[in-house]
């Protein structure tokens, strides 16, 4: 992934220039997490640390950033000439990708310089925060199917073409099987899945010209579109090019039903293909599909092997927005925190602990890095002096952890309607530091006053 420094907001780099004219330039810490919980979110997911690292190791100023800021007469001389240096050389925690984690829960812990940490607040919200919530949605997904092939359809919806792939690449961690997008499966090695258009059909003279000629063209992996005019009618035309194919040494690999009451028309296709001796070709569903009608397809018994899931799940249409922050808890050594109404932090560098019970998650403790907590730890060292620690999991070995977070969901949590909030603590060593932070501020404004 290209790193763009300029892929941020104006008020990072116009804070960076007022803290290198007052040489605020000591280490930092801040800390990326998720204030609440979305209504319909029961949990979440991480994801997207592949891609944060990889923007944090190679970010720089191009010339043709530096450039820019030149044109904007915004910036003075010599610090536009420091920038040309910047280099990430900081520190990076982080919860492993795949990893479930609840409101008020670290992420992802900065600890650089301090303009460093500052001006990559945009980007890391940007990439954590959009995977965290296609992951979340598809974990969502995955865990209505019941076992069941998940594909992820949604490149033609998503926002632009960096969040379709980013998409497919989330929806894989999470326990999807393939993905539509030929260039996530070029990047991520994910399996590359699709069946046929409408405009395919409708290209031919009539239905089984087309299924025929698809055939011919892909033996190997024919699936043919059954509601472009009649299901019963296309059902029929199918079973008759299987047969041909078979008898040519192919075989049909599935149908698809993309419109219409999709359980009754599954019975209905899967009683024809089984009359005809077809047992072994798949029937996938589709058509704006999200995990509630997944759900709802699996509890009628639907004889449906897989699903496509497209705009719901890379819009995540039902919570599109994660309300994540990135916010200064340390500076200079010295505990910082934010006191807004509604949106105040807790102070300090820390760690997050889970317990577990019979295998299950049974609670979390928020603390300070050094306290003591029962569990195990969650946020691990993934970047040390802007370089990448050697060893990190790859995308299939965090696929795998994020199959045994799921797993390891209590059965409350696993359902799609709302439920009792996990529980997770705030320790009594940031609870203190938060009150010696408060003491410290109330001291010296007295002073100033």
């Amino acid at each position: 992934m290209t790193s763009r420094a300029l892929l941020t907001d104006l008020y990072q780099l116009t804070m960076l220039q007022a803290y290198w004219r007052s040489a605020l330039t000591r280490e930092a810490v801040f800390e990326l997490s998720v204030r609440a919980l979305p209504r319909q979110r029961n949990f979440l997911m991480a994801a997207g640390l592949a891609q944060a690292l990889d923007y944090l190791a190679g970010l720089r100023f191009s010339e043709a950033d530096i450039a820019w800021l030149w044109e904007t007469g915004l910036f003075g001389k010599e610090f536009v000439e420091h920038l040309e240096g910047l280099r990430f050389t900081g520190e990076v925690r982080a919860l492993p990708e795949g990893a479930v984690f609840f409101s008020g829960e670290p992420v992802l812990r900065v600890t650089a310089p301090l303009e460093q940490a500052q001006l990559v607040e945009t980007r890391l919200l940007n990439i954590i925060g959009f995977q965290s919530s296609v992951a979340s949605k598809a974990a969502r997904c995955v865990l209505a199917a019941r076992g069941r092939g998940l594909a992820e359809f949604g490149l033609r919806r998503a926002h632009g073409g960096e969040a379709g792939i980013w998409a497919a690449r989330a929806s894989w961690l999470a326990g999807f099987t393939g993905t539509s997008a030929a260039e996530a499966s070029r990047l991520y090695g994910i399996p590359v899945l699709g069946t046929m258009s409408h405009s395919f059909v409708l290209a031919h003279r009539e239905e089984g010209e087309a299924f025929a000629a698809f055939a011919r063209a892909n033996p190997g992996r024919a699936a043919f579109l059954l509601d472009t005019y009649d299901v019963a009618a296309a059902t029929e035309r199918a079973v008759a090019a299987a047969l041909e194919l078979r008898a040519r040494g192919g075989r049909l690999e599935a149908v698809r039903l993309d419109s219409g009451d999709l359980a009754g028309q599954a019975r209905a296709v899967r009683r024809r293909l089984d009359a005809a001796g077809l047992r072994e070709v798949r029937i996938l569903a589709s058509g704006d599909l999200d995990e509630r009608s997944v759900r709802d397809l699996v509890a009628a018994g639907a004889p449906i092997d897989g699903f496509g899931i497209g705009t719901r799940l890379s819009t995540c249409a039902d919570a599109p927005v994660l309300d994540a922050v990135y916010k200064l808890e340390e500076y200079a050594g010295q505990p910082r925190r934010k006191r807004s109404a509604g949106k105040a932090t807790w102070p300090g560098r820390k760690q997050v602990w889970r317990r577990f019970e019979g295998g299950l998650m049974a609670g979390d403790v928020v603390a300070l890095e050094g306290e003591s907590a029962e569990g195990l730890p969650l946020l691990e060292p993934v970047m040390r002096k802007g370089r990448r620690l050697s060893g990190l999991p790859g995308l299939e070995e965090s696929r795998e952890h994020a199959r045994r977070a799921l797993e390891s969901l209590p059965d409350a949590l696993r359902g799609l309607e709302p439920a009792r909030p996990y529980p997770v603590e705030i320790s009594a060593g940031i609870r203190a530091a938060a009150a010696r932070a408060d003491a410290e501020l109330e001291r010296l404004q007295a002073v100033v006053r």
